[in-house]
């Protein structure tokens, strides 16, 4: 019999406010997430997603993302060409058009901008957005997953093994923040587990089988109304599915630079 090795400090942590220590031990590895409740009050949450129902709905590739997980604003990952680089007429087409439709439905409050304020005053300096060739990139996605996501791994520097960012990247951080919660499932999965090569025996889709996280020590967030939640998603991530009700999200990356500034990206 095998028995899971839990680690101290691979915990999920609830605090008041970002701190500039929740950072640096994300990036580094020993902690497993950050949960700031309330991050906007359930008033700002439903005025919010009244608003977003004036954004124009997209999906995932479905090449890439089997299933049917919604979502508004482009992700660079759905711009990645076989041989790994940005296929960038597409990409920035997206981009402008997204910028567009979310500038007409004027976001009050803004989740991403709030959501982006407060780890900036948390870090100490002000988070831009991840240029290329000096042009910044789209930051911050809206996704309603209902049907789960697959065990699977964000990180910019192998799915973009050339490179990308006119920035050096040390480490990547994902934010979700929520405005709409299901009453069951939707729990968010993290495993204190990265890559390894002999994960690809165990491919599923874009993702990978449970055996690849067996004997991982696991922390489970269920995502409360007015969540946000930072977690380092080079480690093995999930999302279970939910029977009911809508789980709807704000998202984007971030990532510290070599030269210590933070930069965003979706």
């Amino acid at each position: 019999m095998t028995t899971t090795t839990t680690d101290p400090l691979f915990v999920l942590e609830d605090a008041t406010a970002f701190s500039d220590r929740h950072l640096a031990a994300l990036a580094a590895g020993t902690l497993a997430a950050v949960r700031i409740p309330d991050l906007l009050t359930a008033k700002e949450c439903a005025d919010v997603l009244t608003s977003v129902e004036g954004l124009p709905a997209g999906s995932y590739d479905p090449h890439r993302v089997p299933g049917r997980i919604a979502r508004s604003g482009p992700a660079l990952n759905d711009y990645r060409t076989a041989d790994g680089v940005l296929d960038a007429k597409r990409y920035w087409a997206a981009a402008d058009e997204a910028r567009s439709a979310w500038t007409a439905v004027a976001l009050r409050p803004d989740p991403v901008a709030v959501s982006l304020a407060r780890l900036g005053t948390a870090w100490g300096a002000a988070i831009g957005p991840a240029t290329i060739g000096g042009r910044p990139v789209f930051g911050g996605t809206l996704r309603e997953i209902n049907g789960g996501a697959l065990i699977h791994f964000d990180e910019v520097v192998r799915e973009y093994p050339n490179g990308i960012f006119d920035q050096q990247i040390i480490a990547q951080l994902a934010f979700n923040l929520w405005v709409a919660v299901p009453e069951l499932g939707g729990v968010t999965s993290i495993w204190r587990r990265r890559w390894q090569p002999g994960d690809e025996h165990h491919r599923d889709a874009y993702g990978y089988t449970s055996a690849v996280t067996r004997d991982a020590h696991e922390v489970r967030h269920a995502p409360q109304l007015g969540d946000g939640l930072l977690f380092n998603p080079a480690n093995m991530h999930a999302v279970s599915p939910n029977p009911a009700n809508r789980r709807v999200a704000f998202a984007f990356f971030l990532a510290l630079t070599h030269t210590g500034n933070l930069i965003c990206w979706s």
